[in-house]
């Protein structure tokens, strides 16, 4: 039987966590980072290992909990990946793009892989075939943009997402849904299409908590997962901790 892989994504923002099986999800949860909460999913969950991926500041008692409970991995700066960064920035990758790029590695390796993260940020990391992350870019995510109109503005609203609106925006509404959206995705299309003129084969995947309000928009093929980083804790946790 399949050990039992409580992976934690403490993102910038939401905190969650998903029972793995094997490299499949089984159960997800959305977190308030309260370590009652995390304790209440161990009684209940009782997972074989845990592992914590996170790129914000939470309760430490979560740490000391998760190593209380046994077979716990945290990733951090010194975690050691089979993966190679050229630029010896080895330190500042964040700990969810490493957990990209070692699903993208179990599910197609030895192929060109460029994974795009939409969560706070778009993140674009590139893998090439003989596992070297040659980096990427990263840009303002959908919530960053939203927010900033409200912000820098003296009379714009901040609107909630949603992937349904004409292209010609009707009403202020509609005319910030077409403007944010569409410009992300056009963004997304163009980087796509310069790593396409580099690079004649590669895998483009897609994830983050993002992906719903962007897919429809998007005119290149994609691989579409939005468990892509529980994978990759996943393989983490059987190849590296």
């Amino acid at each position: 039987m399949a050990k039992k892989i409580l992976c934690f994504d403490f993102g910038n923002s939401r905190l969650k966590c998903a029972l793995m099986s094997g490299a499949s999800v089984q159960e997800e949860h959305f977190l308030d980072g309260t370590p009652e909460q995390v304790a209440a999913l161990l009684d209940q969950l009782k997972p074989d290992r845990t592992i914590l991926s996170s790129v914000t500041n939470y309760d430490p008692a979560i740490d000391s909990q998760l190593e209380a409970y046994g077979h716990f991995c945290k990733i951090g700066p010194d975690t050691k990946f089979p993966i190679h960064v050229p630029s010896g920035q080895e330190k500042t990758v964040g700990a969810d793009r490493w957990a990209m790029l070692m699903a993208a590695r179990a599910q197609f390796a030895g192929q060109h892989n460029l994974i795009i993260g939409l969560g706070s940020c778009i993140t674009f990391n590139f893998l090439d075939k003989f596992d070297n992350f040659l980096g990427g870019s990263i840009s303002p995510g959908l919530m960053m943009r939203l927010k900033s109109l409200k912000d820098y503005t003296a009379g714009l609203p901040l609107i909630k997402p949603d992937w349904n609106f004409p292209l010609i925006g009707y009403d202020t509404r509609t005319n910030i849904l077409s403007g944010v959206i569409l410009g992300m995705a056009a963004e997304i299309d163009g980087i796509i299409d310069l790593y396409k003129a580099k690079y004649s084969k590669l895998n483009i995947i897609i994830t983050g908590g993002d992906i719903h309000f962007f897919v429809p928009h998007l005119k290149n093929t994609l691989i579409s997962d939005p468990h892509l980083i529980y994978k990759g804790l996943y393989q983490i946790s059987q190849s590296v901790c």
